[in-house]
């Protein structure tokens, strides 16, 4: 029997790659027959960099960056076993839980050090890099990070406009003569599930500024501050990107590197399962069984999520997938018709929050080692 395991993380709770290691382990107690092959999984956010190193081999790079609120911080990224491809977390740099919660302000916060840990990577030879794009304290259109890059945002006497959100007001033309030259060699790949344009109702600001500590007046100026940088973009580049599926991701750093750069932006979940080559896994190898699994599990998990994504992967295979969660709601009619064999949550009674999210490693566990069992009496095949 061969057994593909993809799971999410379990926010919180545990990570991909620690739901992988675990299965890993229980089937060769338990199964030693089974060949079980592990891919972790994440969707642009936290946990991109330690899933992809686990699963493709690398290593994890540490290095000094430019935090959001312009203090230096320890970040880090993934140069993958290939030494050409970095992937890298917008948020180990230029994220929201770098900023404590009383100083949270996306007016006057930076992602710069975003732009200097894509520099050290091309130090190191990368020729690719995955950026994921979530979790972020700013709301600079990337502009921050395209200032480290070389890119030059000046205001109406040529002067650079500092490298936060609320400077982007004074913005009138960007220069290009001092962008890194190894720049235009790199192929960057934006990794987010986020699908929000930049401006309105549904765009970066009015969407997530208030959960990065923007009130109501800070909304609407960083709303024209980033109209002022689309229409600016614009004018430049004669292309108009505001309206682009991701653009306002990570305070509009999609929009500010679709713009500017040769990103392109791709969905979390397709950038991992493309660089692990998941599908022509499945339809070359004989696989027998899918187990994926996230945190919660419902109506939507269709609708975009990674659990949808699996299933359909499977389905097309003819492979079965079993879906492993911390919660279940909703209706799983869909779910079940796309292929998923089984749903099933890995808590054993009632027990509140705090407990299961402590104890979700050895709850995982236990419902794995069940998984064995079932298929040792036939049930599971």
């Amino acid at each position: 029997m061969k057994i593909i395991v993809s799971p999410d993380s379990f926010k919180g709770s545990f990570s991909s790659t620690e739901f992988c290691d675990v299965a890993k382990n229980v089937f060769e107690m338990r199964l030693p027959e089974c060949e079980v092959i592990t891919f972790p999984m994440a969707d642009g956010g936290e946990g991109l960099v330690q899933a992809m190193v686990h699963g493709l081999g690398g290593k994890i790079v540490y290095v000094e960056v430019t935090g959001p609120l312009g203090l230096l911080v320890s970040a880090c990224y993934g140069l993958l076993g290939d030494g050409e491809t970095a992937v890298i977390e917008m948020a180990a740099a230029s994220g929201l839980p770098l900023v404590p919660p009383d100083k949270r302000n996306p007016m006057l916060t930076t992602s710069y050090g975003t732009g200097e840990l894509i520099l050290q990577a091309i130090q190191h030879g990368a020729k690719k890099v995955i950026l994921g794009l979530g979790g972020s304290a700013t709301n600079d259109g990337g502009v921050g990070a395209l200032q480290a890059l070389g890119y030059k945002f000046v205001d109406e006497n040529g002067h650079d406009i500092e490298a936060y959100g609320a400077a982007l007001k004074n913005l009138v033309d960007v220069k290009f003569s001092d962008v890194d030259p190894r720049l235009a060699d790199v192929e960057i790949t934006l990794a987010s599930d986020v699908t929000n344009p930049l401006l309105g109702m549904k765009g970066a600001t009015m969407t997530y500024g208030c959960q990065k500590g923007a009130d109501e007046h800070a909304q609407r100026y960083l709303e024209d501050c980033l109209i002022c940088l689309a229409d600016v973009a614009a004018r430049i580049t004669g292309d108009d990107k505001r309206e682009a599926t991701g653009a306002g991701a990570a305070g509009g750093m999609g929009f500010g590197f679709l713009s500017f750069t040769n990103a392109s932006i791709e969905s979390g979940f397709d950038v991992v399962a493309k660089s692990y080559q998941l599908e022509n896994i499945l339809q070359d190898d004989a696989i027998d069984l899918i187990i994926t699994g996230e945190g919660q599990v419902d109506s939507q998990s269709l609708q975009g999520k990674l659990v949808g994504k699996v299933a359909e992967l499977g389905q097309q295979n003819g492979v079965p997938v079993i879906v492993l969660a911390g919660g279940i709601e909703g209706d799983m009619t869909e779910l079940y018709s796309k292929g998923v064999a089984s749903i099933s949550t890995i808590l054993i009674g009632p027990m509140s929050l705090t407990e299961a999210m402590k104890n979700g490693l050895p709850l995982l566990e236990k419902k794995l080692i069940d998984l064995c069992e079932l298929y040792k009496s036939g049930l599971l095949c």
